[in-house]
């Protein structure tokens, strides 16, 4: 089948090869930015970032005078890529090792495990603990009320996966790091495989942020240096009907394959997660037996082969087994496909795999760019890796569709260069807090309150949390109401007020009172609102009169709300169609910055499918990457004709000299501008060609 993106790689193996250190290329780029008090390191899956954090860290504590270093993962699971690990005998000075007991990253009671981080700070002995976001968290709880913060003076607080948030994450995190490098002279690494931001909430305030030195390394640049695998393709099939029934049209039976079926409140899902499980077995062949002991299920194909098959997606005693199996895999016969749900995502490490197979549109790009990771790995005999999104036929124009994908190739694109391609948050800020002259801040929203002005809790409310971190907690924690779900997905404003959203409100913040619950309620719908494609209007809001208030919540829903902002679209009370658009795919634009820098179209023909169709890219290969690359740093630089000239020799003394070119990626401030030189150089080459082309035909 056709990619819809095709990359072509050098393989030169300069990413996987060792140093005299025995580092590979990003693990010494990073090791070579040591001495920071602050560093972030932004590299894609499979770099070798855990390593390189050990390398960090046996530093900070043997020859710059730090005594801990507490390292932070997601899930306990995550954990495994910091065990023991033998460093010396390829040429560091010292191996890597934690402490059975400050391993936290193992079972046991949230309770049990921030007590012994809080012992290991006491104790002269121990330098390395570590565990999850969520002990490091709850340990924090403990910690900020002291007076001072001398404990961690002299540690490492090092966070991996430092993009990641959640219902119980938030932005907790990031409050703790804020208030860390307030009170204390602990060295902070963040690391990320993706953004330094997640989706929509900032994890560092801005002042903090620019404290870190950064080290960013790219999937091109780790690609490019693989060894074996050769080439990443990215295809978007869209279908009509059910995706069952154009499943075997995308998934190879001969590929390492993960399958990751629709969240249960997605347009694609059936709803019935386990009957979708039966029928990607069938469609795999005949199930011949599940082993009692590890819950991995043989299937016999059509063609006679047996595949080795593990179900993540059944909530079952027996996934225990089956999450043990997968860590302990170490050859490739040992599995074949997984088919998972929310699992096998961040951090999920299965070499092997070649083909990522995602049923159901993903509106985040964090979650797309992991996803596409867990096929990245450089493996022998893995050539190929590949990405497979199958998505029900948007209800739009075709043309709408294909700028859509167009805009979403090119947000790929420059997340494979590690390009920020998310959009800014957006704040809200209270214009009776505004000082007379002050001027709006980008990305903001003013409230015009000063009638009824805001009260102070919700004004904490809001610069505690931010209204897109209010949003997807009230997301997470309506995950029963699936109504509410499919209107927050939707941008269905009379849905919203429909659905129980203010008495979600009331139960998630009861110190506010009800006018503050039906101010906060306008503005979660005007943030949502602002992501709609539908053009607002300045009508007041109310609640629907139909709604039914909930026995147990306080405040009436049918009392007219107090509109603190008037830009949302007013509901419509004869509407009553249940019927919503399939238009989320078409919103991706709306998401992303600096897709409109790159004027490149990456759409060649359009074919059919399954009643529907598949837009399918012209070959991106390396050259084409560099191509967009150079574009990018071109849209954003000042450079101009006369300072590229004059630094034209000492680009090509820079080459030379290091047998490269300058890097836009490198730490050294000069090294960027000869990049932006060489950048310049190369964008107004190819417009020279392009326009000899043109005047030739």
């Amino acid at each position: 089948m056709p990619d819809l993106l095709h990359v072509n790689y050098a393989q030169t193996g300069s990413s996987t090869k060792s140093d005299r250190l025995g580092m590979r290329e990003m693990q010494a780029r990073a090791y070579a930015r040591r001495n920071e008090q602050y560093l972030l390191i932004k590299s894609p899956p499979a770099s070798g970032k855990s390593r390189a954090l050990m390398f960090l860290a046996l530093d900070k504590v043997h020859n710059q005078g730090l005594d801990k270093v507490l390292i932070a993962v997601p899930e306990m699971s995550i954990g495994s890529s910091f065990r023991d690990t033998d460093l010396t005998s390829h040429g560091f000075f010292a191996n890597w090792h934690v402490r059975p007991v400050y391993n936290l990253c193992t079972p046991g009671s949230d309770s049990g495990k921030v007590k012994r981080v809080l012992d290991f700070l006491k104790d002269k002995d121990a330098h390395y603990l570590l565990c999850t976001h969520a002990t490091l968290r709850f340990a924090w709880e403990r910690l900020k009320a002291q007076p001072d913060l001398k404990c961690l003076d002299k540690a490492l607080i090092a966070i991996d996966e430092f993009h990641h948030t959640s219902e119980e994450d938030g932005n907790k995190l990031g409050a703790m790091l804020d208030d860390v490098m307030q009170r204390s002279t602990a060295h902070i690494v963040a690391m990320t495989g993706s953004y330094f931001r997640g989706d929509s909430v900032p994890i560092l305030s801005p002042d903090a942020e620019a404290k870190f030195a950064t080290v960013t390394y790219t999937y091109y640049e780790q690609l490019n240096g693989y060894k074996y695998l050769k080439s990443l393709g990215l295809g978007y099939h869209f279908y009509k009907g059910q995706y069952l029934d154009s499943l075997k049209d995308v998934l190879d039976l001969s590929k390492k394959t993960i399958i990751h079926i629709p969240s249960v409140n997605s347009r694609e899902s059936t709803k019935k997660k386990l009957d979708e499980l039966d029928k990607i077995i069938d469609i795999i062949g005949t199930l011949e037996k599940q082993d009692p002991q590890t819950g991995i299920i043989t299937v016999r194909t059509r063609d006679g082969r047996l595949l080795k098959v593990a179900d993540l997606v059944s909530d079952t005693s027996i996934r225990v087994n089956i999450l043990n199996y997968l860590r302990n895999i170490k050859s490739r016969d040992e599995m074949d496909i997984i088919i998972a749900l929310g699992m096998a995502k961040e951090g999920f490490d299965w070499p092997w795999c070649e083909h990522v197979l995602t049923i159901g549109y993903r509106s985040s790009l964090t979650e797309v760019v992991q996803i596409i990771g867990r096929a990245t790995r450089d493996c022998e005999g893995k050539t190929h890796a590949q990405f497979t999104n199958l998505i029900a036929q948007p209800d739009a124009d075709d043309k709408d569709v294909q700028t859509a994908v167009n805009n979403l190739l090119k947000a790929i694109s420059l997340s494979l260069l590690m390009r920020d391609v998310l959009s800014p948050n957006i704040r809200f800020k209270p214009r009776s807090d505004m000082k007379q002259g002050e001027e709006t801040p980008p990305d903001t929203i003013i409230i015009d309150d000063l009638d009824h002005p805001l009260s102070p809790e919700l004004k904490k409310v809001i610069d505690d949390h931010g209204v897109d971190f209010l949003t997807e907690r009230l997301l997470s924690s309506g995950q029963k109401n699936v109504s509410l779900q499919q209107a927050i997905v939707n941008d269905d404003q009379r849905e919203l007020f429909t659905t129980g959203l203010l008495q979600l409100i009331q139960k998630t913040f009861t110190n506010l009172t009800d006018e503050d619950q039906q101010n906060l309620q306008q503005l979660v719908i005007t943030k949502l609102g602002l992501r709609s494609t539908k053009e607002p209007d300045n009508g007041d809001t109310k609640p629907d009169p139909d709604t039914k208030p909930d026995p147990d919540s306080k405040g009436d829903p049918k009392k007219p709300d107090t509109p603190i902002i008037k830009i949302i679209t007013k509901p419509d009370p004869d509407d009553a169609s249940t019927d919503k658009p399939n238009n989320e795919f078409l919103k991706v634009s709306s998401k992303f910055m600096n897709v409109d820098e790159l004027n490149i179209d990456l759409i060649a023909r359009v074919n059919m499918f399954h009643e529907a169709y598949e837009i399918l890219s012209k070959n991106m290969d390396a050259p084409t990457l560099k191509a967009i690359q150079s574009a990018v740093q071109m849209a954003k630089s000042a450079m101009t004709e006369e300072e590229a000239l004059m630094l034209w020799n000492s680009v090509v003394q820079f080459t030379r000299d290091n047998g490269r070119p300058p890097s836009a990626s490198s730490s050294d401030a000069y090294e960027q501008r000869l990049a932006e030189a060489l950048a310049f150089v190369r964008l107004q080459k190819a417009k020279k060609m392009k326009a000899e082309q043109e005047a030739a035909s």
